[in-house]
């Protein structure tokens, strides 16, 4: 645990459009945790969408040039809490300081020298740094009722050679912090699948199938929400659930949220004050706490 914690914060584009939500939602919690953030200074999108395979040095010019700003900023370590985000920085981070030639080409491109290396963590690693414990310190309620199925999607994790963070296959340290909420995690198959990505838009049936069979999955093993830490991944499990219902017609509702949305609902915060109002399938705790007091 660290006390008076600041670290770097790159948002990336999804947080300041459609995942808004999990913006606000992140800076509320780790304000209320201890931690500031210091916020990149004209940082630009990553390339993590499509950039990467369209052009290889695009990417990751985009990717260390927001490193880069870091650096200018004097921090040590930074946070990138879209996983997708997170895992093009990293990757391009490794390929840059693994190959000269990679190096001397970005380097090239941004007109400028990296002079140390900046770490990149994920919102995982974030929680971790600040201390597990300090969400059960400040818990204002424990959120029993809540059968969570945490969600890491395939880009969290892997390749485990260069995120070197938790086990890829069977990763724990997402139960460990919703642990610390008073909420009750579930042991199930699909947690480290892929949701279809950025298929989202091209490959709508791609996105459908994937999607149904991770809730689906999450439902069978006792799971009523699902906790995730990627905006595409947000976007593929909660708003085409919409159109889940019209495939697959015994579809029912399952609510899922970000992370940082359950982690401020157990330090007090309510759903309006979070921004899971805005999500498409609507969640309510106290109608969930109500429903377990009367069984």
């Amino acid at each position: 645990m660290e006390a008076n914690l600041k670290v770097g914060y790159f948002p990336g584009c999804s947080q300041t459009g459609t995942a808004k939500e999990y913006d606000i939602s992140l800076r509320k919690v780790v304000e209320k945790l201890g931690t500031s953030f210091d916020e990149l200074k004209d940082w630009s999108c990553c390339g993590a969408t499509s950039a990467h395979v369209t052009n290889h040095q695009l990417s990751n010019a985009l990717a260390m040039r927001n490193i880069l700003i870091a650096e200018q900023q004097g921090l040590n370590e930074m946070v990138a809490p879209c996983a997708a985000c997170y895992n093009r920085l990293v990757l391009s981070q490794h390929e840059t300081k693994s190959h000269p030639e990679v190096k001397a080409k970005v380097e090239s491109i941004l007109e400028t020298k990296f002079n140390k290396e900046v770490k990149v963590m994920n919102l995982l690693e974030l929680f971790i740094k600040i201390g597990l414990e300090k969400i059960a310190e400040n818990r204002k309620v424990e959120l029993k009722g809540l059968k969570v199925a945490c969600y890491y999607g395939c880009l969290l994790v892997r390749p485990s050679e260069i995120t070197k963070f938790d086990d890829s296959e069977q990763p724990e340290s997402m139960e460990k912090v919703v642990e610390m909420t008073g909420a009750k995690t579930v042991d199930w198959n699909y947690k480290v699948e892929c949701c279809g990505a950025a298929h989202s838009i091209a490959r709508r049936d791609i996105v459908l199938d994937l999607s149904q069979k991770i809730i689906d999955d999450a439902k069978k093993h006792g799971a009523n929400v699902m906790v995730v830490a990627c905006p595409m991944c947000h976007t593929n499990l909660d708003m085409r659930q919409t159109a889940m219902k019209r495939v697959y017609t015994e579809h029912k509702d399952f609510p899922v949220l970000y992370l940082t949305e359950l982690i401020g609902l157990a330090l007090g915060m309510d759903e309006k004050e979070l921004g899971i109002d805005l999500h498409t399938i609507k969640f309510n705790y106290n109608e969930i706490a109500a429903e377990k007091a009367a069984v």
